[in-house]
């Protein structure tokens, strides 16, 4: 049996009308479902990361390279969307284009993008955690319990707990977790902004010159680490930050509309979070050096910057850690949503095993795979360090991006006649320069990085021939 097996449109549609899971939500909700996921750990860790490891103040020219692939790969999202209106995102995309064996891939680089997402996003909410611990005149939580083994402790214990609490909702409902989602949103974005209204005051132009770091900085000997390869450097380290917009895919089957408010939601919320990210990203550079982050402020930057070069304003560092915190468990919230959805469909489809599917008789949720998800992604969590997790996030993504971009040129020949709710213009100019900015991404991360990203993905062959090929309903 041909391992290129393509899944039928018509069985996709047909599915999308006749699926068990509910429709509830709307274009707000998916945009604040998108800035729930994207505003978050990518924003308040990785914007000081960036900084310091290769872009420096030019870290805002890597956000808007970030979310220039972001936009072509967004668009081509929209199209699929609203065409297909299936949980799944880029896998079912994949699957009636390319083939079972690339939606198979894709389904296992998605494991990166929201699982080690969700993982990631959890440890730096235990370090935010301590911070606010801290800021409060309280003890934190002991070394060995908060960092994993890599990093001198035993394990990340508040990590764990707050995957608990946020499985818990997500197998609760999907309208809940919309619900609490959207307050969280709420009161983030408010914070956001409002760092960026005071902040702005205390600006020193002299943190922004020279805009990109020197070639003889020490440290940053790499093509990817100084100058104007730093910037696209920084740009795959920050491109974390705008994971989530493609999270808002995952729940079509669970839109009430989704031909017009797949698009809406994914580049609503795309273009909310990429304005507030430069702003964002030009104040803290600008209130504190970008040499700082590399030791000083690498688990609270912004409150670091806050508490050392914003006088009187002590009560905002601590407004910013709760807001974090409140932030961090959105983004956790949504990656593990979409992680469970894209499971649920590969189980359809035989491709994992069938309890992955299972959804609740009250509920009506995927309860078995959130409850697995919540092992698997606490196992991460609770032993792996975030620079880890985080760089293997982004190569996921971008791998992902870059398929659902060659995807749309594949579906305009195979489906020429087919209706589309949403078409982004200039096709295909547009898909090819979303996969070519994605792909440069992937070459200015680290080789490391690289490397064990591959070694995942051959993974993933061999479960898919061990099991999927087998028992894939299409065999």
């Amino acid at each position: 049996m041909s391992q290129s097996r393509i899944k039928p449109l018509e069985a996709l549609l047909a599915r999308a009308s006749h699926g068990d899971l509910k429709r509830t939500l709307t274009a707000k909700s998916l945009v604040a479902l998108g800035i729930g996921a994207i505003i978050g750990a990518g924003l308040f860790v990785r914007t000081a990361a960036a900084s310091s490891q290769a872009a420096g103040p030019a870290v805002t020219v890597s956000f808007l390279v970030a979310a220039v692939g972001c936009l072509f790969a967004g668009l081509c999202y929209a199209e699929f969307a609203s065409m297909i209106p299936i949980a799944g995102s880029a896998y079912t995309y994949a699957y009636t284009t390319m083939g079972e064996k690339v939606a198979w891939i894709i389904g296992w680089a998605l494991i990166l993008e929201y699982a080690l997402g969700a993982a990631t996003v959890a440890i730096a909410w235990s370090e935010y955690l301590n911070k606010l611990l801290q800021q409060m005149g309280g003890s934190p939580v002991p070394f060995a319990l908060c960092h994993s083994p890599f990093e001198g402790g035993i394990l990340n214990i508040p990590a764990i707990v707050i995957l608990l609490i946020l499985t818990a909702l997500l197998v609760k409902g999907t309208e809940e977790s919309a619900t609490v989602n959207a307050i969280i949103v709420a009161v983030k974005v408010a914070i956001v902004i409002v760092f960026i209204a005071i902040g702005w005051h205390f600006v020193n132009p002299a943190n922004h010159t020279p805009f990109l770091i020197p070639a003889d900085a020490p440290g940053h000997a790499g093509w990817n680490q100084h100058g104007w390869g730093g910037v696209l450097g920084g740009a795959g380290i920050v491109f974390f930050a705008f994971i989530g917009f493609d999270a808002v895919s995952t729940a079509a089957q669970e839109t009430i509309n989704p031909g017009r408010d797949m698009p809406r939601g994914i580049l609503g919320s795309l273009a909310i979070c990429t304005v507030l990210y430069v702003l964002f990203g030009y104040v803290l550079t600008g209130v504190a050096n970008w040499t700082e982050f590399a030791m000083a402020g690498k688990e609270g930057s912004v409150a670091y910057a806050v508490q050392a070069h914003m006088p009187g304003y002590g009560w905002l560092a601590v407004a910013i850690t709760v807001a974090i915190l409140f932030g961090f468990s959105s983004v956790i919230l949504v990656m593990l949503l979409g992680q469970s959805r894209v499971f649920y469909t590969m189980s359809e489809d035989g491709l994992l095993p069938n309890m992955f599917c299972h959804v609740h008789p009250k509920f009506r949720t995927p309860y078995k795979c959130n409850i697995v998800l919540f092992f698997f992604v606490g196992c991460f969590a609770a032993f792996v360090p975030e620079s880890v997790a985080g760089n293997l996030t982004s190569v996921g993504t971008l791998f992902a991006f870059v398929l659902v971009c060659i995807g749309i040129i594949i579906m305009r020949k195979l489906q020429s006649t087919m209706p589309r709710p949403f078409r982004p213009p200039l096709v295909p100019v547009v898909p090819i320069l979303g996969a070519l900015v994605c792909s440069a991404m992937i070459a200015g991360l680290d080789t490391t990085t690289l490397i064990t990203a591959f070694c995942w993905m051959v993974l993933g062959l061999v479960i898919y021939f061990a099991y999927g090929r087998s028992h894939s309903k299409l065999a």
